[in-house]
C-alpha cells in the first residue's frame, strides 16, 4: 500500500537551531501513528510541516500523494494544534458552524455533525457560551471538535489529550479507533507513554531526530524490555554514545 503519509529527510532550521534533523518515515492508510517524544524533540514542528503550515529548510513532505507545499488535500485533513485554533468572541456553535462552513459543508450536514461532536466531546450544555469564557480544558475538546467537523480522510492530532480528565481521555481513544474502523488515519503527538502503547505503529523522537520506529510490541520485543519508557531511554543512550 502507498503511504497516505511520508516525510523524506525534512529538515528545519531557526537560524543556528536545528529542530529537524533528516527525518524521514512513512504511515500506511488506517494507521494510528504517535510521535512519542519530551517537549522540545521536534514533533510540532513536524505536524506543522506535514500541514504546510511550516516550510521545511529541507527535504519533502507528501499527504494522500500530494506535496504538501502545494496546499492540495486539505479539505480531505484535519487539523487540531497544540495551541487552540478558535475565535474567542465566538460561541461553542458558531466555531463549529465556520469550522463546517470552511470545509464546505451544508447547513444541514453542519447541525448533524454539530449534535455527534457535542456529545462526544461533552459539550452541549455550553453550546452557546462564549468560548472566552470557557476553560482550557473544554477549549481543547472544542479544538478536536472542530478538526472533526468534515470527517477528513487524515487527522493530525498535536497533543489532542492535554489538560482533558481521564474518563474523557479514555472516551477520545475509543472514537480514534472508531475513525480509524472507518478508514480515517490518524498521526498524533504525544510524551504520555500509555497513550503511544495505543498506537498501531510509534516513532520515537529526541533532538529533532527519529531516534526509532515500529510497533509498539515490536520495539519491546526486539531489546528485551517491558515498558516503552525503557525503548526510548535505550535508544536515547545510543545518541549519546
Amino acid at each position: 500500500m502507498e503511504p497516505v503519509i511520508k516525510a523524506e529527510e525534512v529538515s528545519k532550521h531557526f537560524g543556528s537551531f536545528v529542530a529537524l534533523n533528516a527525518v524521514s518515515f512513512s504511515v500506511a492508510p488506517g494507521e494510528v501513528y504517535g510521535l512519542l517524544g519530551p517537549n522540545g524533540a521536534g514533533k510540532t514542528t513536524l505536524v506543522k510541516i506535514l500541514n504546510g503550515i511550516m516550510k521545511p529548510t529541507a527535504g519533502k513532505a507528501y499527504v494522500l500523494g500530494k506535496d504538501v507545499a502545494t496546499g492540495k488535500n486539505r479539505e480531505k485533513v484535519g487539523y487540531m494544534p497544540q495551541e487552540t485554533a478558535l475565535y474567542l468572541d465566538n460561541t461553542v456553535h458558531e466555531n463549529l458552524l465556520l469550522f463546517g462552513e470552511i470545509y464546505g459543508l451544508d447547513k444541514g450536514t453542519i447541525l448533524k455533525r454539530e449534535k455527534e461532536l457535542l456529545d462526544f466531546i461533552n459539550l452541549s450544555k455550553w453550546k452557546n457560551s462564549m468560548v472566552a469564557n470557557l476553560s482550557g480544558g473544554m477549549r481543547h475538546r472544542l479544538s478536536l471538535a472542530c478538526a472533526l467537523m468534515h470527517e477528513p480522510e487524515i487527522l493530525f492530532l498535536d497533543e489532542p489529550t492535554v489538560g482533558v480528565d481521564p474518563e474523557l481521555r479514555v472516551s477520545f481513544w475509543e472514537y480514534f479507533y472508531k475513525l480509524r474502523k472507518k478508514g480515517t488515519t490518524i498521526l498524533l503527538t504525544t510524551h504520555y507513554m500509555d497513550e503511544a502503547e495505543r498506537c498501531t505503529m510509534v516513532g520515537l523522537m529526541r533532538n529533532g531526530k527519529l531516534i526509532a520506529e515500529g510497533k509498539p510490541d515490536k520495539l519491546r520485543t526486539e531489546i528485551g524490555v517491558n515498558t516503552l519508557e525503557e525503548v526510548f531511554l535505550h535508544y536515547a543512550r545510543g545518541m549519546e554514545k
